[in-house]
């Protein structure tokens, strides 16, 4: 049996207070010490400290356990990084932000925003599969990168499922359509209306997966042809929708209602089942034109695979909590976004079927692998 530094340590404590017997072995070819010139001893294990060595010998053969422990009792003991795969202002940025105030209330830790956006969110969450598994690289994303992109490229840089240990989700919501303001397009059905007058040539933005695929099936679903400009995040595009660039976007409502509140852009409709409470005038795709139509995205957190266990519970503590700060009430309500919470194992399951899902809409799409 091999044996770990910490039960070497627990033997060597046992010989000092001398409750083993410790006896010069028989000398080697003739002398008391091994070839390499240290003393050899045996040891003689007397009834009383039979039981004392057998709990020893038992936590030597779990290495990971009191280290694993200790740390995460310490963590977090310096600041944590969450990497967010998309823009400064995107939904999932002011999210990040708003849960790493209420980390750093709880912890007194200092939460770094990393923005790393580009690729289709690929950048940031390969950047988190490759760091060091000790809590401290945090990955917060969407669906887009653990749920959508297996469907829509042939080849990732990195596996959503085995690189990641799942912490936590951290809400749902839905997506707003919207134009210019000068656009001839009032609502949706004249938007329809004029795409089918000029098949390929309105555009629209996207900044993420949900966006472009809410795009791509609103296409598939009225029968019509747009030109698709991907953008690394979805304020990109909204910039551009702005300057006039490009004709339309679907984007979160996180980036897009703010525009629509302050006239900046015209709301032609929303992609959820029932009217935003945020915007109540502003109908459902479904109802305006296209029956049926239905989109949204989550959020969620991960670190990297092999993160230990009470790490990533503590860490999950910290964000279930987070998520009732101030900070991300205020978010969540000024984004219609619906605050979620799960367990490590029911956001692992949770991603398969929205995998499924995903690809299942993808494909009623069209959209082949790039």
């Amino acid at each position: 049996m091999t044996t770990s530094p910490s039960a070497s340590l627990a033997l060597q404590g046992e010989l000092k207070r001398g409750k083993i017997n410790a006896v010069p072995k028989a000398p080697l070819d003739g002398g008391g010490e091994t070839p390499a010139g240290r003393p050899v001893f045996f040891t003689t294990i007397t009834s009383s400290n039979r039981r004392r060595l057998f709990l020893a010998a038992c936590i030597a053969s779990l290495p990971w356990l009191a280290p694993t422990h200790a740390a995460a009792q310490e963590y977090p003991g310096r600041a944590i990084t969450f990497v967010v795969p998309f823009g400064p202002g995107s939904a999932t940025d002011q999210l990040a932000r708003a849960i790493g105030q209420g980390v750093t209330d709880q912890s007194g830790a200092t939460v770094v925003i990393e923005n790393k956006p580009g690729a289709s969110a690929m950048i940031g969450a390969s950047d988190v599969a490759r760091a060091q598994p000790d809590g401290y690289r945090v990955l917060i994303t969407t669906n887009t990168s653990h749920a959508a992109n297996p469907h829509l490229y042939n080849k990732l840089s990195y596996d959503p499922v085995k690189d990641f240990e799942p912490v936590t989700l951290l809400g749902t919501g839905g997506q707003i359509m919207v134009v210019h303001p000068k656009s001839e397009a009032q609502n949706v059905a004249d938007f329809l209306r004029m795409a089918k007058e000029n098949p390929g040539k309105l555009s629209f933005g996207s900044g993420s997966s949900s966006s472009r695929v809410a795009g791509e099936l609103l296409q598939q679903m009225a029968d019509i042809e747009l030109l698709h400009v991907p953008y690394k995040s979805n304020p990109l595009a909204i910039t551009d929708l702005l300057g006039g660039q490009i004709d339309m976007m679907i984007g979160d409502m996180a980036t897009g209602l703010p525009q629509v509140q302050s006239g900046a852009l015209r709301a032609l409709g929303v992609t959820t089942p029932e009217r935003s409470p945020l915007a109540p005038d502003v109908p459902t795709i479904s109802e305006a034109g296209v029956p049926g139509y239905e989109m949204g995205y989550w959020f969620g957190a991960y670190v990297p695979a092999g993160t230990p266990k009470d790490i990533v519970a503590r860490l999950q503590e910290l964000l279930h909590e987070a998520t009732r700060r101030p900070a991300a009430v205020q978010f969540y309500e000024q984004t219609g976004t619906r605050p979620v919470t799960s367990s490590s194992e029911e956001l692992a399951e949770f991603q398969r079927e929205e995998t499924d899902k995903w690809g299942a809409i993808i494909e009623k799409a069209g959209i082949e692998k790039s």
